[in-house]
């Protein structure tokens, strides 16, 4: 890419930006689109607009967001998106101090060498821009200029190394303080048994974990529920929950149409067959409050089925000690390692019900086959990935597609595809991905949603350095230099780490189209706000269907960090080989970080609360990004031939070592609930009966149902003893 096609990349990006915020500005502030743009104050009952007025100043979210303190997204969002913003700060902090430093270093050191003129005379293959020469790519090999940069690659480790150890001392304090909450929370109460060996003849299941339980924790253990294959009844509770919804909507249309015509108005029909497009005409009132009856009345009955006849080997045990839970969570139960499992219990809305009983060494296998599974994936996409990062250059659609030609000699679309058709084509390529990863966590046998989300997340997080980062350079060079390649093999690695420089050009457009046009995107919301009234003008007749159609969802994790983690290895991995992308990653993270707070606060609703337990997964990555970067410029200095490029080798080590000692200080407070911090009193006395109906799933819920009914899968115990 030229420095021409560049510069038009980035100003059409930022006129983008321009014009989604000044939209969003105005449209914000309709009273009909008040859903879509504050849905998070409005479910908690606080007015759309502080103040309580539309006319104040449109960019006062800018203000709002940056004087919004950390307790304020911890009441409107979580703790797990407080940590989210630790980690933005923590990024913006080490790209700030790194650029303060290499920016005014490395800048004069490199453009004012003659490394481009020299190189572009023997490598003919490999093609420079103006930009190269404001990097590593103008200096010569050997030349004594390669000390700034050796020095700068220290400095950016020393920066990493000490932002993120003060962020996870204060992430670290932040979990400590929210689970010592005198606010009754009832995973606190509950614990997770799992590989229960089989009953004894003449012995209930709910007997069993009873008096095992009851044994240990005589003075503390308040009830047991023994998990049930729901499968079923599940389906059944989904076929009812659906009839439900399209009755309301169907008395709805009823009435609508009583308003607008005569007083007996017009009652709708509905086609009884393949999608309602054939089969017999019915009245849809009468129909839906029939299939209702008969699904009631079958989900009553599978419900005895599931809870007496289809109970799995595993249970939430309950006691009246927050301590004791946490204690028992973290103690071994039995002398086989696949005998009695216990562990914390996620939230009730985390339970993925469906993986509670899966067994000790089937949930290990599975683990193996995903792994396996996944470095297929990371393999065969990069690819694609290759392919399309190769094939969509200006040079090769040329070559490739030579219909194209007379298209691509104009100007202005030369331009415009050359800045924008390669980065395009692979955030369109990657949007396809999230939901298969999601599926593979799911599939190893996790038992929280919040677990799967961080499964996901590291799926994500390789697949998108080893198949954009890498799969990109690779595959640019290997096309760009294959014959040269083909004479002499040995030269594939000198022509990919010179190749390094130039390949910065594409993502710094990367970077740029991800901040100014994601983030536009995002903040002004424009995709969300047309479904939402294209849905309620045209689908919605009831209250709950409005719900459903501006319903927000959470920040999206799963994909949202793996793409904050792409941006910071690519700018960590080429901040001193090119140091001009380190403001790009600055602004990527500054807007980012408002705009994001300001939906924090404003749009977004958390789908669950682990507590800040995604914090270790993304300490861990940003060691990774450094770890790479510091093998990258191993690697770019001894291609260099730098006498002392082995002055770099303990830097991968000193990353190790560190993060091994931050694990080892840090991660056990992560994976279980300190004791300390479980014994902190409560405000009030916890209404047991009421956390322990709290994990009873809808399916299972009946108005109709007595306890008695529940009485082989859910026990009942002494409802004496401390409340911690």
């Amino acid at each position: 890419m030229d420095f021409s096609s560049f510069l038009t990349s980035l100003g059409t990006s930022f006129i983008i930006f321009i014009v989604l915020m000044l939209l969003f500005a105005w449209i914000s502030t309709r009273q009909g689109n008040a859903v879509v743009y504050y849905p998070n104050r409005i479910l908690k009952g606080l007015e759309p607009w502080e103040g309580g007025s539309r006319t104040r100043n449109p960019f006062a979210w800018i203000r709002e967001a940056l004087s919004s303190s950390e307790q304020n997204v911890i009441s409107m969002s979580g703790i797990d998106t407080a940590v989210y913003f630790v980690f933005l700060s923590t990024v913006l902090g080490i790209l700030v101090l790194s650029g303060i430093v290499l920016l005014p270093a490395l800048l004069p050191v490199a453009a004012t060498d003659d490394g481009v003129k020299k190189h572009s005379k023997t490598a003919s293959n490999v093609t420079f821009s103006d930009l190269d020469k404001l990097s590593m790519a103008n200096i010569e090999e050997k030349s004594p200029r390669l000390w700034a940069f050796v020095i700068t690659t220290y400095w950016v480790s020393v920066v990493t190394y000490f932002l993120s150890w003060k962020a996870y001392k204060h992430v670290s304090a932040l979990r400590a303080n929210a689970l010592m909450s005198p606010e009754v929370k009832p995973e606190q109460f509950a614990v997770l048994v799992r590989d229960l060996p089989d009953v004894t003849q003449g012995q209930t299941r709910k007997e069993q974990v009873d008096s095992y339980f009851k044994s240990l924790y005589a003075e503390t253990f308040y009830r047991s529920m023994v998990v049930t294959n729901n499968k079923e009844v599940d389906k059944i509770w989904g076929e009812l929950e659906g009839y439900k919804k399209k009755l309301a909507h169907a008395e709805a249309i009823y009435a609508e149409s009583q308003k607008k015509g005569s007083s007996a108005g017009t009652r709708p029909t509905n086609k009884t067959g393949f999608l309602g497009l054939c089969g017999k005409k019915v009245d849809s009132i009468e129909y839906y409050t029939e299939k209702i009856n008969e699904l009631t009345q079958k989900l009553e009955a599978e419900q005895k089925v599931t809870l007496r006849e289809k109970q799995q080997q595993s249970a939430l045990v309950f006691f009246t000690s927050r301590v004791t839970a946490a204690s028992a969570a973290q103690s071994l139960h039995a002398q086989m390692v696949d005998r009695w499992t216990v562990t914390e219990a996620p939230e009730p809305r985390q339970l993925v019900w469906s993986n509670l009983s899966i067994k000790f060494f089937e949930r290990i296998i599975r683990q193996y086959i995903i792994y396996i599974v996944v470095f297929l994936t990371i393999v065969f996409f990069m690819i694609p990935i290759g392919f399309i990062s190769a094939l969509t250059t200006l040079a090769n659609l040329k070559k490739y597609l030579p219909f194209l030609k007379p298209i691509v000699k104009l100007d202005a679309i030369r331009t415009v595809l050359e800045a924008y058709l390669p980065q395009l084509a692979l955030i369109i390529f990657l949007a396809l991905l999230p939901k298969f990863l999601l599926f593979l966590s799911k599939t190893e046998g996790i038992p929280s949603g919040s677990h799967v989300v961080r499964a996901a997340s590291g799926k994500y997080f390789y697949f998108t350095v080893f198949n954009v980062f890498i799969g990109v350079t690779v595959g640019a060079t290997l096309f760009s230099t294959f014959k040269s390649i083909e004479k002499d093999p040995n030269s594939i690695f000198d022509l990919l780490a010179k190749s390094l420089p130039g390949n910065a050009t594409f993502f710094l457009t990367f970077v740029a189209l991800k901040f100014f046009v994601g983030y536009g995107l995002e903040l002004s919301r424009i995709v969300p706000l047309i479904i939402y009234h294209l849905k309620r003008k045209y689908l919605c007749k009831t209250e709950a269907e409005l719900k459903e159609a501006w319903f927000p969802g959470d920040l999206g994790y799963a994909t949202r960090f793996p793409g904050d983690m792409l941006i910071l290895t690519i700018v960590l991995c080429y901040s001193v080989i090119a140091p001009v992308i380190i403001p790009f990653g600055v602004l990527y993270f500054a807007l980012g970080w408002l705009i994001l707070r300001n939906q924090a606060l404003k749009v977004y609703v958390p789908a669950y609360e682990s507590y800040g337990k995604m914090w270790p997964h993304m300490h861990t990555r940003v060691i990774g990004a450094l770890l790479l970067y510091q093998a990258t410029m191993l690697g770019y200095f001894g291609v260099m031939k730098f006498y002392y490029t082995p002055i770099l080798i303990p830097l991968p080590i000193l990353s190790l070592i560190f993060a091994y000692v931050c694990r080892q200080k840090f991660y056990k407070a992560f994976s279980h609930t300190a004791l300390e911090v479980a014994c902190q009193e409560l405000k009030e006395t916890p209404q047991m009966e009421q956390i322990f109906k709290s994990y009873i799933p809808p399916s299972l819920c009946s108005e109709k149902q007595e306890d008695e009914q529940f009485e082989d899968a859910l026990s009942q115990a002494s409802r004496t003893g401390s409340f911690v």
